[in-house]
């Protein structure tokens, strides 16, 4: 495709939108470019221009450059209407794994994806995804030296659980097996 009439860049504009709205992770230019097999200095103009729109139209989401990668997130004025939505969507009970994947995140905050799975020796890309949509944790920062979004638990998880704050949480460390245990019992 190349973009000479104003309807090829157009369309080569929705191209770049449809991708950023079904990521859940920062694409990179390169991605995307190569992707749609242009090159990178036309997607980084388009990206930069669909930036610029979103921003002076006032929507309820904005395109940041994050982690090396371009990604569609909410905008902090709307972080009230999607927690109310995501609170009247979502009434069901947590899973047991989704439960241990916020006890982890919640005492040893802010932490990685990554580190949430060394800890609990299992994948836990999809609980991660069911806890922020349901707006029990939060992205906190992203590492610039690896790159991984480091997470914490939000107001609403606090408000859930009925506590002030994370202080209130009760100490772990009863419910572990003394070091001089015998693990086999």
């Amino acid at each position: 495709m190349t973009l000479n009439a104003p309807e090829q860049k157009d369309d080569l504009k929705g191209a770049v939108e449809a991708i950023l709205m079904v990521t859940d992770a920062p694409i990179s230019l390169v991605a995307l470019a190569t992707a749609l097999e242009q090159p990178v200095n036309i997607v980084r103009d388009l990206v930069i221009a669909l930036r610029d729109e979103y921003d002076n139209a006032s929507r309820g989401f904005e395109l940041r450059e994050v982690g090396g990668g371009w990604r569609l997130y909410v905008r902090a004025d709307y972080d009230w209407a999607v927690r109310m939505f995501m609170a009247n969507e979502n009434p069901t009970k947590l899973s047991q794994a989704a439960l241990e994947t916020l006890a982890v995140i919640a005492y040893k905050q802010p932490i990685s994806r990554g580190q949430v799975a060394s800890i609990r020796a299992v994948n836990v890309d999809s609980v991660v995804r069911t806890l922020l949509s349901r707006g029990l944790i939060t992205e906190l920062y992203t590492d610039s030296e690896t790159g991984a979004i480091n997470y914490g638990t939000t107001d609403l998880m606090l408000e859930l659980l009925g506590l002030n704050s994370l202080d209130e949480l009760p100490p772990v460390s009863p419910h572990l097996p003394d070091a001089n245990s015998d693990f086999d019992a």
